[in-house]
């Protein structure tokens, strides 16, 4: 799913940077090698950081 629009991140994208370390999404953009455009996917980002990660054998399945 497309959670930035004005950079083309998506939830995968925000969990992978969570993965190596973001925990902000000021880093997740870092990260991802962009920056904020208009924000208003903050919220979306802030949500996905703070969901735990699913284990890999159901991460596998989708």
């Amino acid at each position: 799913m497309i959670v930035c629009l004005c950079n083309a991140l998506t939830d995968r994208d925000v969990r992978d940077a969570a993965a190596r370390g973001a925990e902000r999404v000021s880093q997740v953009y870092r990260e991802c090698g962009c920056r904020v455009d208009c924000g208003k996917c903050a919220r979306e980002m802030r949500d996905i950081l703070r969901t735990p990660p699913r284990p890999p054998a159901l991460a596998a399945a989708e």
